[in-house]
């Protein structure tokens, strides 16, 4: 029998122990937190109580999951909140003691995304080591912050550091950096580094390096690349065509294009856009809507960012009508317009008062589709109210805004003073610094232009003061521009001129608006010294190479009597346009050089470039100052024939010059018999009374005067003729009256008091006529010895001043010629027509003297040589 063996009763309990009832826990046994934490954390996050989940991390040790605190980081960049990141961040600080890559590259991305890119460079300032992810994440911030300059500076630092390089994924944002602010030695230096690398084998990269040499310009380094590329994509031909879009040669843009579908890739709505864009940026809108017209039959349909590219090219290029019918056809297509497409439709809107009816209808879609309350949207709804002159409505809107920036402040103070309300637009500025905001340069300029502009230049030098104390703003080019262009409006050239040159002494360069602006105030006879000044500070500033700052400099020499300098920068221009032709043709004409005006003109027709209205009003006149009739007939033939010019008013005055000045005076008149009456002008009548006098066709000019007395009835040179050429015909005062019941004859002197300027070092010396001194009057005596009057002296002469008075431009020319010692050129500006004695005597003057002397009296520009006038004798 076997023997069982029974345990013992000390082994066997009689009661169960109550620890054996507890459920045991192995995972707390070498590990004091308790999973419980993290599932409690993360459940908080999960029902949005997120600052009391980061408030119990205190109460935890520091041995908190990972994957909690990513958790945690998460949801703080879901909530948006930088108050609760900072929260976070402070705690974490506290719970990891060692440095945790992964933990702070979480944290740098946290703070990039909830808008605090300051306390990502903090952070990221503070990691003892950066590895790839770190430096991805900052350089990633940065680019979706468009901060490009950042970018290829953490590129740079990266590199020096030494241990991370980019890779396939990191590279192109760097390139796309470089390409977008024309940085192509980083672009250079990376393309070199994938290769060495070998990291270039990308189709990421491959398309990035071809963006960075197109947009910066090198289309044949990016078309070479581009060729080479053994696989391409969309994106790769969108890249090559942007290039060659951003330089404006659209046609090459377009071949690109069309190759793109020949090798079998079919444009996208970008490609479309990147080709219409570019047309509407360089003025071709008609091409762009051509563009967007074919995108249907390719399958295309146009989206938001084709419209509106479309609608903001015609606004650009002043077409607005055609701007506001394409957003309304966006609309019954059932496009739904953006914020972008709004302001475009709005700034179609300002163009004229009576538009204002379609701004309020984009308003009302604007509210409609959400957009109410859209700063960019509100901003261009008051400057549409204020620039049609709806105040009201601008302020309106203004008080309902939301929000306002430095920019909606600006447009509602512009509205303001452009209506001439300085005072208001003045409580609204100082209103606007009581609310926090500072003003911009733009908020100064704005307020000193509309004092300037009221004539109120003391404030508006105030103000310029007021904003250099400020200490918030510097004053830029543009306040200076604005002070200049301003006094020049009110007729104070020499004040424009000093606010020039102290404009540089505070070392603020002028540019080509400068310039601009203060060069017509220098464009006269007695100037020709400030003009050389500000024409030596074009030369130091580099500007000369702009057209508009070289056209204006031909023009204003040629106006001050040197056409030699216009011609020296006419041929040493490297680029010019029409402009530029008209003005060294209109150069030669004022000056009198008609055979070279008229070369010009045909040298220009070889070159093939079209002539405009401009240039057939000054070839037409310089025909007539050659008296070459027949040649000068045909040019204003050929204007409406060959070059489709319709005549105007400045051609139908040359053509009566041109028979005039040939004695053609039956001719003239019957020239002016064919125009309309809409055509004729008071400009017309005094050319043909000019030649009736000359050539002294006595009862025409009677006609002449009488018709010209129904346009002006006040014009004193005219009244003085008419009584003058009835004197002659024998008919008396009375009988005169009688004839034209409406003529009054005045006791009062209709004459215009003489003046003329001449230079005298650096200061314009003033004479009036009769105003003359013994030694001057002994002087002119002398010299009218030598000058004979001719019978159309005596008879036909009428003169808009004293005739018994020495008149001023005498006085003038003997102060140069006895006064100042250097009179081989001398220079006299005068406010009223030369008389025909004067005119005679200067010729004397410079035959005797063998001088050069130039005159501009109120009808043109005359230039005496050795007893010859450059007007022929005709003016």
């Amino acid at each position: 029998m076997d023997t069982i063996i029974l345990p013992c009763k000390t082994i066997i309990p009689s009661k169960i122990s109550e620890n054996l009832t507890k459920k045991p826990n192995f995972l707390t046994r070498n590990n004091p937190r308790k999973p419980a934490d993290d599932t409690h954390l993360k459940r908080l996050c999960k029902l949005g109580r997120l600052s009391e989940a980061i408030s119990s991390l205190d109460s935890l040790s520091s041995t908190v999951r990972r994957s909690t605190l990513s958790h945690l980081i998460e949801s703080c960049i879901s909530s948006n909140s930088l108050g609760l990141c900072h929260e976070l961040y402070a705690r974490v600080k506290n719970l990891i003691k060692q440095p945790d890559p992964f933990i702070q590259t979480k944290l740098l991305g946290m703070f990039s995304k909830c808008g605090s890119l300051t306390d990502a460079f903090e952070l990221f300032d503070e990691m003892p080591e950066r590895d790839l992810y770190a430096w991805s994440a900052m350089i990633g911030a940065c680019s979706r912050e468009r901060m490009w300059g950042d970018v290829v500076e953490l590129f740079h630092w990266m590199m020096q550091d030494g241990d991370v390089v980019p890779d396939n994924f990191l590279f192109p944002k760097i390139l796309q950096a470089c390409g977008n602010i024309g940085d192509l030695e980083t672009g250079r230096y990376i393309h070199g580094l994938t290769i060495k690398r070998g990291m270039s084998e990308g189709l990421r990269v491959h398309n990035s390096i071809i963006a960075v040499y197109a947009k910066c310009g090198l289309l044949s380094s990016a078309k070479r690349y581009f060729e080479g590329m053994t696989v391409k994509d969309r994106v790769s031909w969108n890249a090559i065509i942007t290039g060659f879009c951003l330089e404006g040669k659209i046609n090459e843009a377009r071949e690109l294009f069309e190759s793109m579908r020949n090798e079998g890739h079919e444009p996208d709505v970008v490609t479309w856009n990147l080709l219409i864009k570019s047309c509407n940026q360089f003025g071709k809108c008609d091409v762009a809507m051509k563009l967007m017209n074919e995108m249907e039959s390719f399958n295309v349909k146009p989206d938001v960012y084709t419209w509106t590219s479309m609608i903001s090219g015609f606004v650009r290029n002043n077409r607005q009508m055609e701007a506001l019918k394409l957003f309304r056809d966006m609309v019954v297509t059932g496009v739904e317009p953006n914020s972008v497409t709004i302001m475009s439709g709005l700034s179609a809107c300002t163009s004229s008062v009576k538009d204002i009816r379609k701004g309020k209808e984009i308003h009302l879609a604007a509210i409609k589709l959400g957009y109410g309350g859209d700063l960019l949207v509100g901003n261009s709804l008051i400057d549409m109210y204020s620039k049609s002159g709806k105040l009201e409505s601008a302020r309106k809107w203004f008080d309902k805004m939301p929000e306002r920036d430095v920019y909606t402040w600006n447009s509602m103070i512009d509205g303001y003073c452009q209506a001439g309300y300085c005072g208001i637009a003045h409580d609204l500025f100082n209103q606007m610094r009581k609310m926090g905001v500072l003003p911009n340069v733009v908020t100064w300029n704005v307020m000193i232009t509309g004092y300037i502009q009221k004539g109120d230049e003391d404030q508006a030098m105030d103000l310029f003061h007021e904003m250099e104390k400020s200490g918030s703003v510097k004053q830029d080019t543009a306040s200076w521009n604005t002070l200049i262009a301003g006094y020049l409006n009110l007729g104070e050239k020499d004040k424009s001129l000093r606010i020039f040159r102290k404009m540089q002494s505070f070392n603020v360069k002028p540019n080509y608006v400068t310039i601009l602006s203060i060069l017509p105030s220098c464009a006269n006879l007695i100037a020709l010294k400030k003009l050389k000044e500000i024409h030596c500070c074009v030369i130091r500033r580099k500007l000369e190479s702009e057209v508009s700052v070289a056209n204006s400099l031909i023009d204003a020499y040629a106006k001050s009597g040197n056409v030699k300098y216009s011609e020296s920068i006419f041929h040493q221009m490297p680029s010019i346009d029409v402009i530029t032709w008209n003005t060294m043709i209109a150069g030669y004409v004022l000056n009198g050089y008609a055979n070279e005006a008229i070369e010009l003109f045909n040298c220009m027709r070889k070159l093939e470039y079209r002539p405009n209205r401009n240039t057939f009003a000054s070839v037409i006149s310089a025909y007539g100052l050659a008296k070459r009739v027949d040649e000068g007939k045909q040019i204003f033939a050929s204007m409406t024939d060959e070059f489709q010019v319709s005549p105007c008013l400045d051609h139908y005055l040359a053509m009566v010059n041109l028979y005039g000045r040939s004695g053609k005076i039956e001719k003239a008149f019957d020239f002016i018999s064919g125009m309309s009456i809409i055509e004729l002008d008071v400009s017309i009548w005094s050319a043909l009374l000019t030649a009736c006098l000359r050539f002294e066709k006595v009862k025409l000019a009677v006609c002449v005067t009488e018709k010209l007395l129904e346009l002006e009835p006040d014009n004193g040179y005219v009244r003085k003729s008419v009584l003058r050429l009835y004197d002659l015909l024998g008919v008396s005062k009375e009988s005169l009256k009688i004839k034209r019941p409406g003529f009054k004859i005045r006791n009062e002197p209709l004459e215009v008091v003489g003046c003329s300027w001449i230079e005298d070092k650096n200061v314009a010396r003033a004479f009036v006529s009769g105003d003359c001194g013994k030694y001057l009057n002994s002087w002119i005596e002398g010299v009218e010895l030598n000058v004979k009057e001719s019978v159309y002296d005596d008879v036909f002469r009428v003169l808009d001043e004293e005739s018994e008075e020495i008149h001023s431009e005498k006085l003038a020319l003997g102060f140069a010629l006895i006064k100042l010692r250097e009179f081989r050129t001398i220079r006299i500006v005068k406010n009223v027509r030369m008389c025909e004695q004067c005119h005679k005597f200067v010729k004397e003057v410079s035959k005797m003297h063998k001088c050069e002397i130039y005159v501009s009296d109120s009808k043109c520009l005359h230039r005496f040589e050795n007893g010859v006038c450059s007007c022929g004798d005709y003016w």
